[in-house]
């Protein structure tokens, strides 16, 4: 038991000392709110305020706690705590970093009051033949450079993580929000190699690349065509 106790407090150290780097410089409230997260996500295992709330063991009722966590949340997340956190994540991973872009489903299937709810191609229910759009979900774009250590692609730090939908009055398309994703890889690294899913079959997307004097690879999709020994190809 008395191993199992101290284990456990050389995670929470580790994890305050990670969350220290990215609060650095904030208000003290703003510290505290970045250790509590970071401790109250990894040590409850959920994302939600009320789990998260039990493993903090604050002398206040839950429900001020829960207030006091969803307040912050609502201001959006500071400027400062992520410059902190992306010079933490340069320092994680090698100059010129294999980076890998992906689009993801949030699928919402008994929502009904989710905010901009609504309706994209479900990947995991769709087939070749046909294709089956599902109500109630949210696309959520990501950029992950390889971790350093073990550049190994299911350990991934995360690098750019936005919730987005077609349905939001600011809404104006996703290639938009992919070359902010882009955008800030150059800006961080320079130079690096992105890795695409046929999805990113986009001209408009390998000239974004391209101009920027960035590497990338990709697969295609069937209707692409190549240019090879003096005739154009379907991939």
């Amino acid at each position: 038991m008395s191993h199992s106790t101290t284990n456990t407090y050389t995670l929470k150290r580790e994890i305050l000392s990670v969350s220290s780097k990215i609060s650095f410089g904030l208000p003290k409230d703003d510290r505290k709110f970045a250790a509590d997260m970071s401790y109250g996500i990894l040590a409850s295992g959920s994302c939600l305020l009320t789990d998260i709330t039990d493993y903090l063991h604050e002398p206040a009722k839950k429900v001020n706690t829960v207030e006091r966590l969803s307040r912050h949340l609502a201001s959006g997340i500071p400027e400062r705590m992520l410059a902190n956190y992306l010079r933490t994540v340069k320092m994680m991973v090698p100059s010129a970093p294999i980076i890998h872009i992906d689009d993801s489903d949030v699928i919402k299937p008994e929502g009904q009051h989710f905010e901009a709810l609504g309706y994209v191609r479900d990947g995991s229910a769709s087939t070749k033949e046909k294709s089956v759009f599902q109500k109630d979900q949210l696309w959520v774009a990501l950029l992950r450079p390889a971790d350093q250590n073990s550049f190994d692609h299911r350990r991934p730090v995360s690098l750019f993580s936005e919730i987005h939908s077609s349905c939001e009055k600011q809404f104006s398309s996703i290639n938009n929000i992919t070359f902010s994703a882009i955008d800030r890889a150059v800006r961080l690294f320079g130079k690096a190699t992105f890795a695409m899913d046929r999805g990113y079959d986009d001209n408009k997307i390998f000239h974004k690349l391209l101009d920027a004097g960035q590497n990338f690879v990709t697969r295609l999709t069937a209707k692409r065509k190549v240019f090879y020994h003096g005739k154009w190809i379907p991939i």
